[in-house]
């Protein structure tokens, strides 16, 4: 490392998907062993990296905030260089760089791997040989970590910027998807939770065929991993097959992150969705039957153009028949370049914010329902860190999956630690976490 920067220290912003998470971790992890000292404070730091967002508008409310907020510590002279990676960067580049020109570098993903010569070249350094080795630096708390099987989507679901930002889906070659997942495993990691935009389509590109439940057969066989987790399928590709093998290998979290949209044909057509509503239902109906055991997470829009009051009251129906253990909604977000940028019968935005609040309400008392339904049973759970605020340990179990849905409380123990699976009694709920008692040590 070259005497400018010797002892410069980084930190970091995240921002964004899981997908977008992994990205940093490896870029902090590059710098680390260039030589930096990674921090938590970007009050401490030399260099500030925000690695951002850009899927809705208020996503990119939120990267622009973070960004003129560390512009404003750079003009103060708190921090040296502002970097920005991530989607927003990806997205306005060139846009950006003429709107914010106190930002030092605007990086797309492609240049993510050269971000330790990119910095030497803001401090006018001999530029070195990018090594980019496998490795990562953990962003998240907890025993688990997210493992990025492909990029950009093929989808081109009417609504989403996905595949104008990140491109046509690319698949990783699997053995070096597996070696990571070892280097993982060898330093703690107990859970993958598998990401991409689309995991079901793994493989079709890379090796003409689907290749999910064989990458998943390899993971499975990796020492130290116990659980492995699913986000995200799409429904034309949950087979009976990819539901059997979920079942049946012990390694595989009984859970699928599986988002739907919604379930009006004529609203489905227009979101050029591939799975109409008689296929969905069937699929559904599958699920809650004979793969019950498989908790099932899901996503819709409400207020997609054209969507009428029948529309709205129909998907209502669908979530109070379905029994979704989690379901998350969003309101529609017009995203120009769109193909439904441009469509007629935008729906307004206070008919939006009501049709969200009424279907919230309906599946927050299903959770809740549900939830209740549970208490006193014991189930595994993977402890993911002691919240010295509330005094509780923080956990997940196989059927929850971390951030995403609820958490576990667990109340102080001397027998439990964190990165520890314990088995734990539920014994209330409070609408956003589970409350357990420790029961005794899983093997």
């Amino acid at each position: 490392m070259d005497k400018i920067l010797k002892g410069k220290k980084v930190s970091a912003i995240s921002l964004g998907c899981d997908k977008n998470r992994v990205d940093l971790e490896r870029m902090l992890f590059w710098m680390k062993d260039y030589g930096f000292e990674i921090v938590d404070d970007v009050t401490d730091a030399n260099i500030v990296i925000i690695n951002t967002c850009a899927f809705i508008s208020p996503a990119r409310k939120e990267a622009l905030d973070n960004i003129f907020d560390m512009c404003l510590l750079k003009e103060k002279g708190v921090v040296e260089k502002v970097i920005v990676t991530g989607c927003l960067a990806q997205r306005y580049k060139e846009d950006l760089k003429k709107q914010i020109p106190e930002v030092d570098a605007f990086l797309t993903a492609n240049e993510n791997k050269d971000i330790c010569q990119i910095i030497e070249k803001l401090y006018d350094v001999a530029p070195s040989k990018s090594k980019n080795e496998i490795g990562r630096i953990f962003t998240s708390r907890g025993s688990y970590a997210y493992l990025k099987i492909a990029d950009g989507c093929s989808n081109a679901c009417s609504y989403c910027t996905i595949p104008r930002i990140k491109g046509r889906y690319v698949s990783f070659p699997m053995d070096d998807i597996v070696d990571e997942a070892k280097y993982l495993a060898d330093r703690g990691v107990k859970e993958l939770v598998v990401v991409a935009q689309d995991v079901t389509r793994y493989g079709e590109d890379l090796y003409g065929e689907n290749k999910l439940i064989d990458l998943c057969k390899k993971l499975a066989k990796i020492d130290g991993i116990r659980w492995i987790r699913l986000h995200y399928a799409y429904p034309e590709k949950t087979t009976t097959e990819l539901l059997e093998f979920i079942e049946k290998e012990p390694k595989m979290c009984k859970y699928l992150d599986l988002p739907l949209q919604h379930i009006d044909d004529k609203i489905l057509k227009s979101m050029r969705r591939r799975l109409f509503e008689a296929d969905t239902r069937a699929l559904i109906e599958k699920m809650n039957g004979e793969y019950h055991n498989i908790a099932l997470r899901t996503t819709f829009i409400v207020g997609y153009p054209g969507e009428t009051k029948a529309d709205f009251e129909k998907l209502c129906d669908f979530i109070k028949e379905s029994r979704f253990d989690y379901a998350g909604f969003f309101p529609y977000y017009r995203e120009e370049n769109t193909p439904s940028y441009f469509m007629d019968k935008q729906v307004r935005e206070f008919t939006k914010k009501r049709r969200l609040r009424k279907i919230q309400k309906i599946q927050s008392k299903i959770a809740t329902e549900k939830a209740r339904e549970i208490m006193g049973q014991v189930f595994t759970v993977l402890v993911d860190y002691f919240d010295e605020n509330t005094g509780y340990y923080m956990g997940h179990t196989e059927f929850l999956s971390p951030t995403v849905d609820f958490g576990v409380k667990i109340v102080d123990n001397e027998n439990i630690n964190v990165g520890q699976f314990v088995q734990v009694k539920f014994v209330d709920f409070d609408g956003e976490n589970y409350k357990g008692e420790y029961y005794e040590s899983s093997k």
